[in-house]
C-alpha cells in the first residue's frame, strides 16, 4: 500500500505551518490481511502436516500416527512457554530437516498461521515463475506466496505435526501465556554469532546464541579488537511479508 504525504516548509505569521505545492513524497505501508481461522482436520490440514488425536491405549502404529523425520540431529522435546502472542504476524519460518510437533499443555485455545512446504532441488528450480532463493542454511526455497497463506485455531487434546519445510507463524493466542510441548531437533532454533579476535598472533572466540547471554568467553587482557563475525543458523528459514510483500496479517476469530 503507497500512500502520499505532505511536508510542510516555511511558517505562517501566526505561526502555523505551510505547506507548499508539489510538497509530496510517496511512503509504503504494508496492506493488512485479515485471516479467519479454519478447524485443522487430517483433511484440511494434509498440505502441511498432520492433526494427531487421543487414540485407544493398544492401538498399533499406523497412518494415523505422527510421520516423524528426525534422523538429521539429536531431538529435543520440551515445554515451550510463551507469552504476549498476539492473533498478528508479518513473517513466517519454515524447518528444513525435522518435521515439528506442537500441542498445548491443558488443551487452550490456539492458532497457527501456515503455507505449504516449498524447498526445491536448486536455484535454477521454478514454479510458477517464481525464482528459488538460498537460505542461510544452504537449501533453496520459493518464498511463500501471500495469497496462500491460511491459519488454523486448535482446540482440545490435540496437536500438529508439520511436514519439514512447512512454513508456519506461531504459535498464537489469546491468552496472556500459554505452555506448548515441543518435538524438535536440538538446534532447530539455535542462532550463534562467532566473533574472531585477534590478539598477539593468537585467535580467541567469542560465542554467544540468540537464546542466552554469552556461553562462553576466551577474553585477556588488554581487551582484543574483533576482526570478524558470523552469524550461523542451523536450520531457521524466516521470510518477511512486511518486507518483500508490502503485507501483514491479522486473525479475525
Amino acid at each position: 500500500m503507497v500512500i502520499f504525504a505532505q511536508i510542510g516548509r516555511g511558517w505562517g505569521g501566526g505561526g502555523g505551518e505551510v505547506m507548499l505545492p508539489g510538497d509530496f513524497f510517496a511512503v509504503s505501508l504494508p496492506g493488512v490481511v485479515t485471516l479467519g481461522p479454519g478447524e485443522p482436520t487430517p483433511e484440511s490440514f494434509a498440505p502441511f502436516g498432520q492433526v494427531i488425536a487421543a487414540s485407544p491405549d493398544g492401538d498399533q502404529f499406523g497412518p494415523h500416527d505422527a510421520q516423524l523425520d528426525l534422523s538429521r540431529g539429536i531431538p529435543r522435546f520440551y515445554i515451550m512457554r510463551l507469552e504476549s502472542r498476539p492473533l498478528k504476524f508479518s513473517s513466517i519460518t519454515h524447518h528444513a530437516s525435522v518435521t515439528q510437533c506442537l500441542g498445548s499443555i491443558g488443551g487452550q485455545d490456539w492458532y497457527l498461521g501456515v503455507a505449504k512446504p516449498s524447498i526445491v532441488d536448486g536455484a535454477t528450480e521454478q514454479s510458477g515463475g517464481g525464482s528459488a532463493v538460498q537460505s542461510r542454511a544452504g537449501h533453496f526455497y520459493l518464498p511463500p506466496d501471500p495469497s496462500e497463506v491460511c491459519v488454523f485455531r486448535v482446540s482440545g487434546p490435540k496437536f500438529l505435526k508439520l511436514h519439514a519445510g512447512t512454513w508456519h507463524a506461531g504459535p498464537l493466542f489469546k491468552a496472556d501465556a500459554v505452555d506448548f510441548y515441543n518435538l524438535e531437533l536440538s538446534n532447530t532454533n539455535y542462532y550463534k554469532f562467532i566473533t574472531t579476535f585477534s590478539l598477539s598472533g593468537k585467535q580467541l572466540f567469542h560465542l554467544a546464541s540468540n537464546k542466552s547471554k554469552f556461553v562462553r568467553q576466551f577474553m585477556t587482557r588488554p581487551n582484543p579488537i574483533p576482526s570478524s563475525t558470523v552469524l550461523l543458523i542451523v536450520d531457521h528459514t524466516t521470510h518477511y511479508f512486511k518486507k518483500h510483500d508490502g503485507v501483514a496479517f491479522v486473525i479475525e476469530d
